[in-house]
């Protein structure tokens, strides 16, 4: 059987490995580059509107109304804030024992 302890579960933090934290910030560069994608959609569709309502005609590059520098500064915005929030969150978490420190207070 397996034994379901009374204390909660979220009450520690594990100890900090290597493959923790690759698997840590893979999940936050994912995490930003997916919000970076919604971004680059939010832009575009904004951008059409506007030239559509300007009657300006636009230039597609392969598909897509930005231009490419535009498409790439977007990527490595989501890829660059993925991996900052990642080494944030993983100082706070497992290097300070922020959590540790707030479920000591409860």
């Amino acid at each position: 059987m397996i034994k379901i302890s009374s204390k909660n579960i979220f009450s520690k933090v594990g100890k900090p490995t290597k493959i923790k934290k690759l698997v840590y910030l893979a999940s936050f560069i994912t995490l930003g580059l997916l919000l970076s994608f919604n971004l680059h959609a939010l832009i575009e569709l904004n951008y059409l509107r506007w030239s559509f309502n300007k009657n300006i005609i636009i230039q597609f590059y392969g598909g897509c109304a930005l231009p490419p520098i535009v498409q790439i500064a977007i990527i490595l915005l989501g890829f660059g804030g993925g991996l900052y929030l990642g080494l944030f969150w993983w100082r706070k978490i497992y290097i300070e024992r922020c959590l540790d420190k707030t479920f000591k207070k409860i």
